[in-house]
């Protein structure tokens, strides 16, 4: 990556973990075998929880060669419904462009999805939705600690040395001799100019060993890479909270407080999460706000629901404190 000094000044860190990027790469690693010590546990569980109908999600993120770009537009919001309808929305011409650099011949389902078909995206939809919550939603604390931690240390490169102080602080990632950042564990050997884009530095939880960029060399560039890992990181089971959900709330209000537990949801990002439809969405959701288990808060002309510290306790399974 080769960069000018309006480049420099225009590097930034993510705010938060990406989950269209999480999902991307969770997905990677189920298709390996590595990381077993760090990995090989939520891979089990994991791989227990796939349904058939998530085969196209898989089919445009084979573990190894090009993953689709279109399933990690830049820019799309934190919610993950709303993420989730920003990839929905990508143009046709994109979607025949990234389906046709897949290596392979498509099947049925990709060739339908190509072209834009309602019944494709709506397939693409919910296997999206389907996986990030029963694989990725249920580690969100763990994901988001890790990703924090590293947005606070690549900060404070920030601040004692400027941009080019964070870029050097990538290796072994990537290595920074002005103005070439080299990224020696890519898989792609090619020049990318930025132009005066800038870089988006994404640290990724499921991002495994070396890091991944976006193939199209023309739109936004992000560069997105593995933050430090803590072997015991998954400790506890995270379905034994929901099931005892379940058995208090009734299994849909369950997924409905827990489909929030990564990051407040609209009511149709709330539908799209726990998988129902938008009406008895906005019914659970007042049910459980009436209960004192979410709260609603506004920005703009949209509403979000929001886990109260109340229902971040009982999806801990912990009682609150008098």
């Amino acid at each position: 990556m080769h960069f000018s000094g309006e480049d420099l000044a225009r590097v930034r860190v993510a705010a938060a973990p990406d989950p269209l990027w999480e999902v991307l790469l969770s997905v990677h690693l189920l298709g390996k075998r590595e990381g077993a010590a760090v990995f090989g546990g939520w891979r089990r569980r994991a791989r227990q929880t796939l349904a058939p109908d998530m085969r196209l999600l898989f089919s445009l993120a084979p573990p190894w060669g090009y993953s689709a770009d279109f399933l990690t537009p830049s820019g799309a919001p934190g919610d993950f419904g709303a993420a989730v309808e920003t990839v929905l929305a990508t143009p046709r011409r994109r979607l025949r462009g990234d389906v046709e650099r897949l290596e392979g011949r498509p099947s049925p389902d990709l060739a339908d999805l190509s072209r834009g078909r309602p019944p494709a995206l709506r397939l693409l939809g919910a296997a999206m939705t389907g996986y990030h919550r029963r694989t990725v939603a249920p580690y969100w604390s763990s994901i988001d600690t890790a990703v924090r931690a590293e947005r606070a240390r690549l900060a404070h490169e920030f601040l004692g040395g400027g941009a080019e102080a964070a870029l050097a602080a990538l290796r072994p990632f990537a290595i920074w001799q002005p103005p070439v950042l080299s990224l020696p564990l890519h898989p792609a050997d090619r020049d990318v100019r930025l132009d005066g884009r800038g870089l988006v530095l994404i640290p990724s939880f499921f991002c495994w060993r070396a890091p991944t960029t976006l193939q199209d060399p023309t739109g936004p560039q992000v560069l997105v890479y593995p933050v430090r890992h803590d072997p015991a990181w998954l400790t506890d089971d995270p379905a034994q909270p929901s099931r005892s959900l379940r058995r208090l709330l009734g299994a849909t209000r369950a997924s409905v407080l827990a489909a929030v537990a990564d990051a407040p949801a609209t009511t149709t990002g709330l539908a799209l999460r726990a998988g129902i439809s938008p009406a008895s969405a906005s019914e659970h959701a007042r049910i459980l706000q009436n209960a004192g288990l979410l709260t609603a808060s506004r920005e703009g002309n949209r509403v979000y629901h929001v886990l109260t510290e109340l229902g971040a306790r009982m999806l801990r399974g912990s009682a609150p404190s008098h």
